[in-house]
């Protein structure tokens, strides 16, 4: 009986991958979803009283909330017209959870959620405190029978992608390398990209060097005698959603840096008004990040690498016949913000440009995944020394590698990426060149205005 729901996380992928079919052949408006549910029950023994869970699914995989109801006449044309997919970006699916047995408590779902926030209870699912919940996606991934799952933004995107008249920008994760296949170069991802409507790619890390040097800059002015402290990863929406919501009392030690994706956005929208940004990564939490009231004009939608890999596979692209449209966008310093240290490493490099004979020495404590996220905030409360004055904390573990929606595993993915940053012919954020165009195109005379200047300090700021 339990096979039917075991392996969820493929199954949806499936179920996501006939849907894109069905809209890169603009035929979505017109297709009959009850027959995709049909097939769905029919291909895995379903039985009837799943119907409700198949059809929540597929509601989440065109980006829309779940229902009660089981009309469907109307969804995928609504979800066609979705400007903006809606809070919250994680969903509870009824139907599942009744099947986990009586020993639920030993699955791996049940300890699932790092924030203290219990999910797993004795009802008929997973109870989401969305006040607590930071969108982390961990209990996503561990739930293998898809009692949970967050909206796919793709089906919103598809008439923008389709309209050639409004460019539609991908902005991509540092950790985007070697997710596509060893020999994928990112040249022939941008080409792939460009196939799917994308006016171009670009390298958030990019961005990742924009704000290394407003934090060098702010590292500097703040943390000036012994005691003194500075808390970053701007990047790690669960790392900053975990000091502001636990820990009130450390957030103005806390870089008021936007993320490098936030910036993306921002910067991009600045240059080009009537642009649209996507932005693609490993984490679940930036679908949440991007829907915050102060950020939700910047970034239009999220899709996640395991989301873009279906997509790719649906419109049949074989990257063996693509030509590689290469660019060095970013520095070595700004393409390792994807694993854990990258951002420390980075923020040193300039820190020790801007004022090398600094008394108190940039000291870096570097940590990843939610134990020891809470473990050194939890030190911090309780006023305990530490050996360190700038503090990068990362929700998971290996960094953005390591995220819930990534195809490869960790210490791969962070090989590729450290060889993908040797591989840039920029080696500090100071060097490089596109930086230096995009202040100018911003009217700034200096790379040092990222942190002076008032409207380019204003684009990066939280």
């Amino acid at each position: 009986m339990l096979n039917r729901f075991k392996d969820f996380q493929k199954k949806r992928m499936e179920i996501f991958r006939e849907i894109v079919k069905q809209g890169w052949d603009e035929k979505l408006s017109n297709y009959n979803l009850d027959e995709l549910a049909k097939e769905i029950k029919e291909k895995y023994n379903y039985q009837d009283k799943d119907m409700t869970f198949i059809k929540d699914h597929i509601r989440v995989a065109l980006g829309l909330d779940t229902k009660e109801d089981m009309n469907f006449s109307n969804e995928a044309q609504a979800a066609l017209n979705h400007g903006q997919v809606k809070r919250p970006v994680v969903n509870k699916i009824e139907g599942a959870c009744q099947y986990c047995g009586k020993e639920f408590e030993t699955n791996d779902c049940y300890e699932s959620c790092k924030y203290e926030a219990q999910m797993y209870k004795r009802t008929k699912g997973p109870i989401i405190v969305n006040d607590k919940c930071l969108s982390c996606g961990n209990c996503v991934s561990s739930c293998s029978f898809g009692a949970i799952a967050d909206k796919i933004e793709f089906v919103p995107l598809l008439k923008l992608l389709k309209d050639e008249t409004t460019p539609v920008y991908a902005t991509v994760a540092p950790s985007i390398v070697g997710q596509f296949g060893d020999d994928i170069t990112m040249g022939q991802l941008r080409t792939a990209l460009k196939m799917l409507g994308f006016k171009d790619m670009i390298e958030v890390a990019l961005f990742a060097d924009m704000l290394t040097i407003k934090e060098a800059f702010e590292f500097n002015d703040l943390v000036n005698k012994q005691g003194d402290f500075f808390l970053t990863s701007c990047c790690c929406p669960v790392w900053i959603g975990l000091v502001e919501n636990n820990y009130p009392q450390l957030f103005e030690h806390m870089s008021p840096a936007l993320s490098p994706m936030v910036a993306s956005g921002r910067v991009l929208k600045e240059l080009y008004p009537e642009a649209k940004v996507v932005f693609i990564g490993p984490c679940i939490a930036k679908k949440s990040e991007a829907k915050e009231e102060e950020f939700r004009e910047d970034i239009d939608f999220v899709l996640t690498f395991n989301e873009l890999e279906e997509i790719f596979k649906a419109i049949d692209i074989d990257f063996n016949q693509l030509p590689g449209d290469e660019k060095d966008q970013a520095s070595f310093a700004g393409r390792v913000y994807a694993r854990t240290g990258g951002v420390s490493f980075s923020v040193k490099t300039v820190v020790n440009r801007i004022a090398p004979r600094r008394l108190i020495k940039f000291n870096a404590k570097k940590v990843d995944g939610v134990g020891k996220c809470k473990e050194i905030l939890e030190t911090l409360t309780q006023e305990e020394e530490i050996d360190a004055n700038f503090i990068e904390g990362m929700g998971c573990e290996g960094g953005c590698v390591g995220g819930p929606r990534t195809n490869i595993e960790v210490d791969k993915a962070t090989n590729m990426v450290n060889e993908y940053g040797e591989d840039s012919l920029i080696m500090t954020p100071f060097d490089n060149m596109n930086l230096i165009k995009i202040l100018e195109e911003l009217g700034a005379d200096d790379i040092e205005e990222i942190a002076k200047d008032d409207k380019i300090s204003s684009l990066l700021t939280r």
